[in-house]
């Protein structure tokens, strides 16, 4: 930018060289607005804030199961939900009596596997508030949207059969062969956990390396705390191995993801 000589004043004295061009100070200053260019301005920029805010409520509102978007998660979930607030109020000794015969120990297993199987993922071990009950909200909402209710189901259901089955055949073995009592073919094992967990592994294949690796080590961190501590062996064991069951599963919830959502997998 050129620089113009200061012009002389009127009385005639000469130009102060001093004193520099306003128009190059004005030049380097920011442009200052009107009050009537700012509140023709401000609309249109408070106006462009509001798509923003429309876009994460909608972001927040995929994290929830809905009857159209995840029907899978909504009704399995609304049936967990109705079956915790009928046993609420039943008596304990009909509700223990209802968990035994929804139990998938060996004993039931021999006799009616099918009705088990189907059974004991009616209850939510330590309520509809306990920590499986939120993580499967979340995650099998999550895992739908991404592959689909029937292909989210069939997951579920393999860590649910395949950790229950990994569990309580060895047991049945070892009863067989004289090394634990006959006892150990009756216990009570039910709950949502096995296929809450194989979910989980199997959604973590769908996560960015930055989510995923975090979340699988956090869940195996409380997995090997159970360990430790041991205190439900069969359970304890079922856990790592529904995990591991999804993280199997990697390579086919993939392709899953790529059939149903191909332009935003490439």
């Amino acid at each position: 930018m050129e620089r113009t000589a200061p012009a002389a004043p009127p009385d005639g004295s000469p130009p102060d060289d001093r004193l520099p061009d306003v128009a190059v100070l004005l030049d380097g200053m920011p442009r200052q607005r009107s009050a009537a260019e700012q509140a023709a301005t401000e609309p249109r920029e408070a106006s462009t804030a509001v798509p923003t805010r429309r876009f994460d409520v909608r972001l927040a509102r995929r994290l929830f199961p809905t009857p159209t978007g995840t029907p899978f998660t909504f009704g399995y979930g609304a049936v967990l939900v109705a079956v915790a607030l009928v046993s609420a109020r039943l008596g304990p000794a009909l509700l223990h009596t209802l968990h035994q015969g929804s139990s998938t120990d060996v004993a039931h297993l021999v006799r009616t596997p099918v009705l088990v199987l189907v059974a004991s993922a009616l209850w939510i071990a330590g309520g509809i508030l306990s920590p499986y009950a939120v993580a499967l909200l979340f995650v099998l909402t999550a895992l739908e949207r991404r592959i689909g209710g029937t292909r989210t189901a069939a997951v579920f259901l393999l860590g649910h059969i395949g950790a229950t089955l990994a569990t309580e055949v060895p047991v049945g073995v070892a009863v067989l062969v004289g090394h634990l009592p006959a006892s150990s073919l009756h216990r009570l094992d039910y709950g949502v956990s096995f296929g809450v967990a194989a979910s989980l592994g199997a959604l973590a294949g769908l996560l960015r390396p930055w989510l995923r690796w975090p979340l699988l080590a956090l869940f195996g961190w409380e997995l090997a705390t159970d360990l430790i501590t041991f205190t439900d062996p069969l359970t304890d064991w079922g856990h790592p191995i529904a995990l591991l069951t999804g993280i199997a599963t990697w390579p086919l919830v993939r392709q899953w993801h790529r059939e149903r959502h191909p332009l935003r997998a490439g």
